[in-house]
């Protein structure tokens, strides 16, 4: 087989997408290789981008950078703007060089459309960037604080008022987060809450018009209640710097437009010599393949297919489903198989109205509030399976559920960590001594540990050296297992010390036998008393370490995850008492970061984190180009066409 060379041009969902099956399927196959060319060095999780620019998350929540996605792969990437595309050389050509392709996959995606709307480009903020999300943001912020000084009545009102055009997701779901935002905004600059209002503007009668009336209805009743003015049937003709005028002539004064009215093709993709439909899309065959071209395939918010009479609509479900038909069919050509055929498969539709509120259509299935807002988080981590990302999948759980503010997750502040750990260092050392306490009973033995500690006079014990009793040097099981105790002499002694027999001796057990259930699973862990005997002793050691791991503050996460887990064993092993059950809620309480204030994990856990993200993803650059420093087959050719033909 011939060498072959695949070129995905855009970073975005579909061209992630189909990077990431193209280099599982050719993850062994020398000969083929794929490069990913795109003007930034990180995916942009697009359907967030509300949530920056109205600060419910940091701007890095939503940029992946694609070493991280594509660290441990075959794909090359380039950070590079293209062009041109030569379809009959076959080479793409970027600014700083030329590329060869056997196989090119257009993914570049949308722009906002304006529909040539006076005054919308000079005055206008649009929202299909993580750069718009985070210049969005700043003005906000910025002219709300300049208009707590501004003492002009009308201008301050303009200043005030926030206006958004189009009723579609991006729209509402910019409307609701403004809904959440403008308490902390005003409550900062010292401003009443009611001098904020917010206008959602749209042309036609209705709004949400993806979504079953009754769904649409639930939402518009809800941003009604929340005291935003929705604006239906009100085209806008013009946008100045201080007020947006309808076809109607009712201006509404605003120095914030946000445009969410439409989406277009990418402009950059009409100088590729390529036929093109409604808004620019290019038009593609049921394989995805451009009209009029072989081996050309374009997917997402580019490709304009006609499925069942419609259009595939600019959804992510759509971006990675044509994502995935082009690499099928492309595998297919390489592999000699047959070509497939597109058909979306949609699950249903979402929007969330601000973190605590959505409403969701999804088969059969109509969802409202908390319920909806839910399912639209299991989908984004979904997402996260499809990218093989596990770790943005933990930073977005982070960000989207312990490090907001204000209430804005849903889980209100339940689940937020932000708070001063300081308050947990008394019970962290509590928790840390109770193990070392423990362990240090098993070390030397219960009898020789409670005599030296009964009384200062008798610490000089500790000193000489270890008991009968100790679980490093004695041979009888201390367990009080009945399989154990039966097949061993000294079987009588079997309530020793520590976390299961200070229990039985002083304190009532939680549970007076072990359920038949994790008795079966014992059995099978300690089934003589050889291993039981190893298991003690091991015991003696994790306990320590436990103990030592809490009180230091080092990996507190872990450790007191192993605390709260031995706690659970005890108990089910019947061998806990009710007198230090405290400990395991105890705990769980200190897994929130506890180690962070006066303690290792200050400096040892953004150390590892450091060091190992550099370590299994390499260093993060602002520009890739992997294809140059790989010596690319798809470069070493493009050259050499280069030179021939000079």
């Amino acid at each position: 087989m011939s060498n072959k060379s695949i070129i995905v041009i855009g970073a975005g969902y579909a061209g992630v997408h189909a990077a990431k099956k193209l280099a599982k399927k050719f993850k062994k196959d020398t000969s083929v290789t794929i490069t990913l060319i795109d003007q930034h060095s990180y995916h942009t999780m697009m359907t967030e981008l509300h949530e920056v620019a109205a600060h419910r998350v940091e701007p890095e929540a939503i940029k992946f950078d694609l070493r991280k996605l594509f660290k441990h792969s075959k794909v090359n990437l380039v950070t590079d703007h293209v062009t041109q595309v030569d379809h009959e050389k076959k080479t793409v050509t970027t600014e700083r060089g030329t590329y060869a392709y056997d196989y090119l996959i257009l993914g570049m995606g949308g722009e906002p459309n304006d529909f040539g709307t006076p005054g919308v480009r000079e005055h206008g903020f649009t929202l299909m960037s993580w750069e718009d999300a985070v210049k969005l943001r700043e003005h906000i912020e910025q002219i709300v604080r300049k208009a707590a000084t501004e003492h002009d009545a009308e201008k301050r009102r303009a200043m005030l008022n926030f206006a958004i055009c189009g009723s579609g997701f991006t729209g509402v779901e910019m409307i609701g987060e403004l809904i959440e935002w403008k308490a902390r905004l005003a409550k900062i600059n010292k401003l009443d809450e009611k001098d904020i209002s917010l206008y959602l503007v749209e042309a036609v009668p209705t709004i949400l018009n993806m979504l079953d009336r009754k769904d649409a209805g639930k939402a518009e009743k809800y941003m009604r209640k929340k005291g935003v003015q929705i604006l239906t049937s009100s085209p806008i003709v013009d946008v100045k710097a201080d007020r947006i005028i309808l076809k109607s002539g009712e201006e509404v004064p605003t120095h914030t437009l946000i445009w969410t009215a439409g989406v277009k093709a990418n402009t950059q993709a009409s100088s590729f010599g390529m036929k093109s439909a409604r808004a620019g899309r290019l038009t593609v065959n049921k394989y995805m393949e451009a009209e009029g071209f072989d081996h050309v395939y374009v997917v997402g918010d580019l490709a304009y297919f006609e499925d069942g009479g419609k259009p595939t609509p600019q959804i992510v479900e759509a971006a990675e489903q044509t994502a995935g038909t082009a690499v099928k069919n492309i595998i297919a050509d390489i592999n000699g198989g047959e070509k497939a055929a597109f058909k979306g498969n949609y699950h249903g539709v979402m929007v969330s109205i601000g973190a605590r509120y959505g409403v969701a259509h999804l088969g059969s299935l109509h969802l409202s509030g908390f319920f909806a807002n839910f399912m639209k988080h299991m989908v984004n981590l979904y997402y996260f399976f499809g990218i093989r990302s596990a770790h943005y999948m933990f930073h977005y759980i982070m960000h989207e559920f312990f490090q907001t503010k204000d209430k804005r997750n849903i889980f209100r502040n339940l689940s937020t960590r932000y708070g001063n750990v300081l308050w947990s260092l008394p019970l962290r050392v509590f928790v840390g001594g109770f193990w070392l306490v423990e362990a240090f009973a098993k070390l030397w033995g219960e009898s020789t540990w409670n005599k030296a500690t009964s009384s200062w006079s008798n610490v000089h014990l500790l000193f000489n050296g270890l008991g009968k009793d100790s679980w490093l040097t004695g041979s009888a099981v201390k367990m009080p297992f009945e399989w154990l105790q039966t097949a061993t002499t000294g079987a009588s002694q079997a309530a020793g010390s520590g976390a299961g027999d200070t229990a039985t001796q002083w304190a009532t057990p939680i549970f007076s036998k072990m359920p038949f259930w994790f008795e079966w699973i014992m059995k099978l862990m300690l089934p003589n008393a050889d291993m039981a005997i190893f298991m003690q002793r091991t015991m003696v050691f994790v306990e320590l370490a436990i103990g030592l791991a809490i009180l230091a503050g080092l990996f507190t996460w872990i450790s007191s995850g192993a605390s709260a887990g031995f706690l659970v064993v005890f108990t089910l092993s019947a061998m806990l008492g009710w007198d230090k059950l405290w400990a395991l809620p105890a705990s769980i309480a200190l897994m929130n970061g506890s180690g962070r204030s006066v303690g290792l994990d200050y400096w040892v856990v953004p150390f590892l984190q450091k060091t190992l993200s550099r370590w299994w993803y390499g260093k993060e650059q602002a520009i890739y180009n992997d294809a140059e420093e790989n010596s690319s087959p798809a470069l070493t050719r493009a050259s050499e066409n280069k030179n021939l033909n000079q």
